[in-house]
């Protein structure tokens, strides 16, 4: 089962471009633009349709770069509006008031290599039942797909999750640049971690990459930070505490500061490296 129609796509990025191929594969027809006319090859060779502007679709998913861009996006006519952005909970908010049209909230988590395999995670806000009809065509690229809640709260659902990994990934490299000063090795320190009351999904999954000198340069750094950001805010405006995600956001503003905006979700531990005046890696 398919949902019928033809899906425009917005953004043929790092997660637009093997999304169409995705959608494509999965039966779809699939129209796409981007504001970088460079992208017309990669879209078209990813099986889509260009086009230079988009003015109607049946389905529209809109891959953006960040909450700065989505809050200033106006969809195009379209039967559903589904957002894969991360933005903010209050920009989900604002934009389900602006705008007539069926609109979810659906950010993923997984990264480029998960797209490209159709195993990303959504983290959904909106109104169930749209969830229900959009479900066969977001099972072309998903394999998890959470309802989180209303409008936005998928937002801020993928936002905190990576408030954790980020904080997790700096408290990990302390901790490791600690141990080898005392001569414990990384490798060493991270099996010790593993299945303790310390694990997590960061040394699971990624601390092996750090150890490697891999800084993970899949996301831009700049990105990372308005993330943070953002949960600053929801924060703020919350009134909840955000003491230590205030810290985690000052470290990557100071990793900004350092490195300007390359790509590196990893560029927070290479910041701290470099204070401590040796790489986990070994490698000098």
């Amino acid at each position: 089962m398919r949902m019928p129609g033809t899906v425009g796509v917005v953004g043929v990025g790092r997660m637009g471009t093997p999304l169409i191929a995705r959608l494509v594969a999965s039966g779809h027809d699939v129209v796409a633009t981007d504001i970088r006319p460079s992208r017309r090859p990669a879209a078209e060779e990813a099986g889509a349709r260009w086009v230079s502007e988009l003015d109607s679709c049946d389905v529209l998913l809109t891959v953006l770069p960040g909450n700065a861009e989505l809050a200033e996006y106006s969809p195009v006519d379209c039967r559903m509006w589904i957002d894969l952005t991360s933005g903010s909970v209050e920009t989900g908010q604002k934009l389900a008031r602006q705008h007539d049209v069926t609109y979810l909230d659906a950010p993923m988590g997984g990264g480029v290599s998960a797209m490209r395999e159709g195993t990303v995670t959504l983290y959904v806000g909106g109104p169930g039942e749209a969830l229900e009809a959009a479900t066969p065509l977001l099972r072309s690229f998903a394999s998890t797909i959470h309802h989180v809640g209303d409008h936005g709260a998928g937002y801020l659902a993928k936002l905190l999750i990576n408030l954790q990994w980020f904080g997790h990934a700096a408290l990990a490299t302390e901790a490791l640049l600690l141990a080898r000063r005392h001569g414990v090795p990384p490798g060493r320190m991270r099996s010790l971690l593993l299945g303790s009351a310390g694990d997590s999904a960061f040394v699971q999954r990624h601390l092996p990459a750090l150890l490697d000198g891999d800084y993970l340069r899949d996301f831009g750094l700049d990105r990372c930070l308005e993330e943070l950001e953002s949960v600053e805010r929801s924060a703020a405006v919350a009134g909840t505490p955000h003491r230590l995600s205030s810290l985690v956001a000052e470290l990557h503003r100071s990793a900004l500061e350092r490195f300007g905006p390359e790509d590196g979700e990893l560029l927070v531990p290479a910041l701290l490296e470099e204070q401590a005046g040796f790489r986990l890696s070994g490698k000098d």
